[in-house]
């Protein structure tokens, strides 16, 4: 995906290289060594280790430029605040998707905030623009969901693993459904259909294992109900078994069941009664089973 790619490109190409610093809880350290920390090195061509920070009354002057009109001052606003977009991202590491993809989107909220932010009202923009760059991702996470899941059953869902998390902490093991099920007063059906609606789909072609050779795709892990042997080997068995029929037995077998017509329509086809079609029919396949 590349939603947002070629803008964030401008935007690589004017990052400071000045050394910048950030707090922690540890204190005041060097981004770079906050980068490091954050296990992020280089997301859609940016350099998080060079990331810089502005001031609050440096935000201020530049938000003032941007009502004006300045694109300077948009651009630098933009290049200040994607440390916010690398912390939001940090609450769906878990949901399998790509981390450029998650930044490019996050990014869209944060310009939509930059926008919109009115710096009349006693509001920090990161308290502003948090919550826009999380609906951002959270909307592209659900537009972009192979599955459609309706809002009340994705409620239901994750509401129950809020739950579960707090009965696991409440009673130092893993609650049972019935036991979530109680305390949100939901059937465990519901339950249940909603936890399996919202887990991530797999590719059949996902490879699970490689140790050198050919890989292990999950559809290799997974077993045909009806095994290929044992489907060759009852088709020799139909094969065998129609030709011991006569021709009108085994035409009558073949538009039934391999054309699909009704006994009705075999009989206007043959020329005889429905009745004698259905005799017909029963006497051959009785003639079949004692032949396979």
């Amino acid at each position: 995906m590349a939603v947002f790619g070629p803008y964030l490109c401008q935007l690589v190409e004017k990052l400071s290289t000045d050394h910048a610093y950030v707090p922690c809880g540890q204190g005041i350290i060097p981004f770079e060594e906050a980068g490091r920390v954050l296990n992020k090195v280089e997301i859609c061509g940016v350099n998080t280790s060079k990331l810089p920070v502005l001031s609050n009354q440096k935000m201020r002057e530049l938000f003032a430029k941007v009502k004006k009109g300045d694109l300077e001052a948009r651009n630098e606003l933009i290049k200040g605040n994607l440390r916010l977009v690398l912390s939001v991202i940090q609450r769906f590491n878990n949901r399998g998707e790509y981390v450029d993809d998650l930044f490019q989107v996050g990014c869209i909220g944060l310009i939509k905030a930059i926008d919109n932010f009115d710096l009349s009202q006693n509001v920090r923009f990161s308290t502003y623009a948090v919550p826009m760059i999380i609906g951002e991702i959270r909307r592209y996470l659900r537009d972009n969901n192979p599955i459609r899941v309706s809002r009340s059953l994705r409620d239901i869902a994750y509401r129950s693993l809020q739950v579960r998390d707090s009965l696991l902490n409440k009673l130092s093991r893993e609650p049972t459904i019935n036991e979530i099920a109680e305390e949100l007063a939901v059937p465990r059906e519901e339950i249940i259909f909603a936890l399996d609606a919202i887990q991530e789909p797999v590719s059949l072609f996902e490879p699970i294992y490689h140790d050198g050779g050919d890989p292990i795709y999950v559809m290799d892990q997974i077993s045909d109900e009806k095994n290929e042997d044992t489907a060759w080997l009852e088709g020799i068995s139909i094969r065998e078994a129609m030709r011991k029929l006569s021709d009108r037995e085994r035409r009558i077998l073949m538009l039934r069941f391999y054309e699909g017509k009704t006994q009705m329509e075999v009989a206007e086809e043959i020329g005889i009664s429905q009745a004698q079609v259905s005799r017909l029919e029963k006497a051959a396949l009785n003639h079949m089973r004692k032949h396979m």
